[in-house]
């Protein structure tokens, strides 16, 4: 038995805040139904790379263990099978445009909630339905843009820089799924659903720490340090004789002990470096100090000596590195399924771990499944099937998936 075994999803949203989120859910037993339009979610073109099968790598890695039906929504008659796929389900996630849903006669509070009052319905959106910016789309990138989070991350004397990953998305599914946990905790009380707002605006302002919060204490932007921690010294990438190091020393002990450990007990007895408010002050005199020390250490040796000794640091590693690390398979990071790999869910639960039951699917490799499952007659099928409202993949194609 997993964590969610029983609970039913419906998932209705693309790109990736809401598959992400949907992903979560079904990695810990929910059953997941995906439903796309006839032309699919628009990750699936987004590469290469592509698998054999030309699914894109992309698409592939959050739509893990789900069955996908192919239902053309902006059709009345598709949008009639998307409602009876809610009879029973306990989650809806979606990421439409505000007001689509409205538009289609499906609306939360007009429709969803009163026909179907336990379902918890996730809406994961740009920037929320109200508000200056409410209904915009969002972005990813657009939003790091405008939530400050561009203008913290790059070299001190370049510019603003995206961060290398899609994190406001990121973030915001993991939000989803916070909200739907506690919104389906507070139904054991209640026997109500609710509507949970996962919002990429509001999940960017709270991934700013701690550069939020250092603004509201002094009112002034922060100034982007490059590796470097706005708040914390020796907190940088520092040179070594071969690859950089990264330093992530956050108290007084590890900073002595770090000194200690490279020969140099000296640098932690100077007045500039006696406490973590001086040494960030002069964090430019500290970086020159210690890696003159460095200088004379390979970067995995050091890394050795000082992890050694409790100072966290890493010597930088590419993504190859890092999937291939030892430690990486310690810890189950890499799930496979039907030979397809990626990366593992990150939550550890003692009795009812993660499972990875089903690979990524084509466009409608379920749909007849999910559908007769769902109660609809096989006449129903065949006559949505026969209007072009629903769609399976040939049994051919689906060999190759």
């Amino acid at each position: 038995m997993a964590a969610l075994d029983g609970l039913k999803v419906v998932d209705l949203s693309r790109v990736l805040g809401g598959p992400l989120c949907a992903q979560i859910l079904g990695d810990h037993g929910a059953d997941v139904i995906k439903v796309e339009g006839p032309e699919g979610d628009e990750t699936r073109t987004w590469g290469p790379p592509f698998n054999d099968a030309g699914m894109a790598s992309y698409f592939a890695g959050i739509n893990r263990n789900k069955r996908t039906v192919c239902v053309d929504i902006a059709d009345p008659a598709g949008r009639d099978v998307v409602l009876h796929l809610l009879q029973d389900a306990d989650v809806l996630v979606e990421n439409f445009k505000v007001g689509t849903l409205e538009r289609w006669g499906m609306g939360y509070e007009e429709v969803l909630r009163k026909r179907f009052p336990r379902l918890i319905h996730c809406r994961v959106t740009g920037f929320g339905a109200t508000g200056p910016l409410g209904g915009l789309p969002g972005y990813d990138a657009a939003v790091q843009a405008l939530s400050g989070l561009m203008s913290i991350n790059g070299d001190p004397q370049g510019v603003a820089t995206r961060m290398g990953v899609p994190i406001v998305d990121v973030t915001t599914g993991l939000n989803a799924v916070i909200g739907i946990l506690m919104a389906m905790h507070e139904r054991e009380r209640s026997g109500l659903g609710q509507s949970v707002e996962s919002a990429l605006f509001d999940s960017a302002l709270f991934s700013l720490y701690p550069h939020s919060i250092n603004t509201l204490f002094t009112g002034k932007p922060p100034i982007r340090s490059g590796n470097g921690h706005p708040n914390i010294a020796p907190y940088d990438t520092y040179a070594t004789a071969t690859e950089p190091i990264y330093l992530a020393v956050g108290n007084n002990g590890q900073f002595q002990r770090l000194c200690q450990a490279v020969g140099h007990p000296q640098i932690a007895l100077d007045e500039r470096y006696l406490t973590n408010a001086q040494r960030a002050v002069h964090r430019v005199e500290l970086k020159q100090d210690l890696q003159a020390a460095f200088s004379a250490f390979d970067a995995q040796a050091l890394f050795e000596k000082l992890v050694a000794v409790g100072v966290p640091c890493g010597v930088i590693q590419n993504v190859v590195e890092a999937l291939n690390h030892p430690h990486t398979a310690h810890r189950g990071m890499i799930a496979e399924v039907d030979g397809f790999k990626s990366i593992a869910s990150p939550i550890k639960l003692s009795r009812t771990p993660a499972s990875y039951r089903r690979r990524p699917e084509a466009i409608g490799q379920s749909t007849l499944q999910v559908l007769r499952e769902a109660g609809l007659t096989d006449a129903q099928v065949q006559q949505l099937q026969d209007s072009g409202v629903i769609r399976q993949i040939p049994e051919h194609e689906e060999a190759k998936v």
